[in-house]
């Protein structure tokens, strides 16, 4: 017998990337950061832990003010959560499921989805343009919130500035959302315009470009209003959300903007480096502003590929829809990984000629 209540019996639920804890493997399908988290960030870590029998601080004030500080916000502005899931999850249950339609691309994070039909969202999934890009004339037309991740995932395009903010001002009583979780690396963020549009939430989290996956810690920025409404979501549902640890490994992070520029730096360069190898084997590759690549072969299927370098010890990501199943998305690694994966790569590439 299910007890299960039966609005949820049809869920289907997110399928997070493969997570195989060999050190043999060369895991490059969930977009984790091949750095360690920087010198600072652990040392804050370290003074918390002997803290560890005490609640963390709900208000999470510390962490707050570096993020504000970061933005040059004020405090009000921010809110720090368990992961971005977890900010994106108060919005849907709190924001979008009203009568008003929620708009979001058919190809993008695939927890919107989950989310909007756990919170019984009524949502549409709007196509992309047959090359994989956002047409943002789709989301202009009024009447329906929107959420969009910016660059998008997993293609890795990013709209300009001037694009979400078309989108933003076409309809001021409806929410904009837009999730930034690889805008460090290639696009240009619209925490800018928070100011400016009351009707926007910006998300982010310190699981790409801050090389935190692991301590689960993302924020919104939005207006006051905006972020004393979520709180009272937050207040309602996981006060204490964000561990003492975790947010002193964010704070850290967020503080030490040496090693942020270094390390998305080093990721950009060897991004670059290897979607120029990629389009001389004559790969197809979307030109993206993340930290990650999505590409597809003429010789060899989506599938075959992601199966071939599984077996060679090199996880990749592979979506079987019908869609996507031509492509893989490839994390960008470190310098040496990305190398021993072009070998991998060209040596298949000669078994299918």
């Amino acid at each position: 017998m299910s007890f299960l209540n039966s609005i949820y019996a049809g869920l289907k639920p997110y399928t997070p990337g493969e997570q195989i804890n060999d050190p043999r493997i060369i895991k490059l399908n969930t977009n984790e950061s091949p750095f360690e988290p920087s010198e600072k960030a652990k040392a804050y870590a370290a003074e918390e832990i002997a803290r560890s029998r005490l609640y963390p601080d709900p208000e999470n004030l510390a962490l707050t003010a570096a993020i504000a500080d970061y933005y040059g916000l004020e405090n009000d502005r921010v809110l720090a959560t368990n992961g971005s899931d977890e900010v994106l999850y108060f919005i849907f249950a709190g924001f979008f499921t009203g009568e008003k339609p929620l708009l979001f691309p058919n190809i993008s994070y695939g927890f919107y989805r989950v989310y909007g039909d756990f919170c019984k969202v009524k949502y549409r999934e709007v196509p992309l343009k047959a090359d994989f890009s956002i047409d943002p004339a789709d989301y202009t037309k009024g009447g329906a919130n929107v959420i969009i991740a910016n660059p998008n995932a997993p293609t890795g395009l990013c709209l300009d500035l001037d694009d979400i903010e078309k989108i933003v001002k076409a309809d001021q009583k409806s929410l904009v959302v837009i999730d930034e979780a690889y805008v460090d690396f290639g696009g240009e963020s619209c925490v800018k315009l928070v100011d400016k549009y009351d009707n926007l939430i910006v998300v982010q989290t310190f699981s790409k470009s801050r090389q935190l996956a692991g301590a689960r810690v993302g924020f919104a920025i939005s207006q006051e209003k905006n972020i004393g409404d979520l709180k009272k979501i937050k207040y309602s549902i996981n006060p204490y959300n964000v561990s003492r640890v975790s947010a002193a490994l964010a704070r850290g992070a967020m503080e030490d903007r040496a090693y942020f520029d270094k390390t998305r730096g080093k990721i950009i360069a060897t991004r670059e480096s290897f979607t120029a190898f990629l389009r001389e084997r004559d790969f197809f590759v979307l030109d993206s502003s993340a930290n990650f690549v999505f590409t597809r072969h003429g010789k060899i299927k989506g599938k075959v590929l992601y199966k071939c370098l599984k077996e060679r010890g090199i996880l990749v990501r592979h979506f079987d829809t019908d869609l996507l199943t031509d492509y893989v998305r490839i994390t960008i690694g470190k310098k040496e990984d990305m190398l021993f994966l072009a070998e991998v790569l060209d040596d298949i590439l000669q078994e299918v000629d």
